[in-house]
């Protein structure tokens, strides 16, 4: 049987993919998402004190009031995820968190429920945003690592690299590193690639070679067996469980 080709990808293509967007949010709004932002979980909470599905001014996106407030929480997930990745979160977390709830609210039955996800989901994201702020890197030659790392994830990042980057010795920077992330370099490397990689197993239909190509792991083997070492399942079982079908395939 001939092997099938897969065309290239960029764990990038995935995570800059654009939602459709119905209107822009209302003015008013804006106080919302910067609180959110801002990761003031008291002041997040004030505000979520009216029911999502009792709030007033929402535009007719659907005759079906159910799937009208699940239009208006898709648009508003994802205004705080790009809200809050303007604010520090990274794209991978916050594209991976944005997805998760509008699933959910997608397979909810009730205007309730669906209220439920979105004070969960603007509760979740301003918590987030708070322990990112409470824990963010103060020292510019790591924002710069980090930041690097981030933006190549497709390829392979060496220490002499980052060395490079930051003008800085070997030595050095993984000590500086060490003391300020609590991870090593390739640890810290190796988590991301993990944790971008689990996303696109849930949000995406790419197959399990092309996301391993994509974020230039070894081969498929490596990146299943870290995967299991990481978590215990495969990357099929991964996907299997996270999207809620059990299979008896391993």
């Amino acid at each position: 049987m001939a092997e099938m080709k897969h065309k290239k990808i960029s764990y990038q293509e995935f995570l800059n993919r654009e939602y459709e967007i119905f209107h822009a949010p209302y003015q008013e709004e804006t106080e919302f998402f910067e609180t959110i932002k801002s990761g003031n979980l008291k002041k997040t909470q004030q505000l979520l004190a009216a029911p999502f599905h009792k709030k007033e001014g929402f535009g007719t996106l659907s005759k079906d009031p159910l799937q009208n407030l699940k239009y208006h929480f898709t648009i508003t997930t994802a205004m705080v995820a790009r809200y809050c990745i303007s604010g520090g979160m990274s794209e991978a977390e916050s594209f991976s968190l944005s997805d998760y709830y509008i699933r959910l609210a997608d397979e909810a039955s009730s205007l309730s429920e669906v209220s439920e996800i979105h004070r969960d989901m603007c509760l979740n994201y301003a918590d987030r945003m708070q322990k990112n702020l409470r824990g963010r890197i103060v020292t510019p030659a790591i924002s710069l690592c980090i930041n690097y790392i981030y933006e190549h994830l497709h390829t392979r990042i060496t220490l002499p690299t980052l060395c490079n980057v930051t003008n800085l010795s070997g030595p050095y920077l993984s000590r500086l590193f060490k003391r300020e992330t609590g991870y090593s370099i390739s640890a810290y490397i190796q988590s991301k690639k993990l944790e971008t990689a689990k996303s696109m197993l849930v949000n995406s239909d790419y197959s399990i070679a092309e996301i391993s190509a994509s974020l230039s792991f070894p081969s498929q083997s490596y990146f299943s067996n870290l995967l299991k070492k990481d978590c215990g399942l495969t990357p099929r079982q991964f996907r299997n469980q996270r999207m809620g079908r059990m299979t008896l395939d391993s």
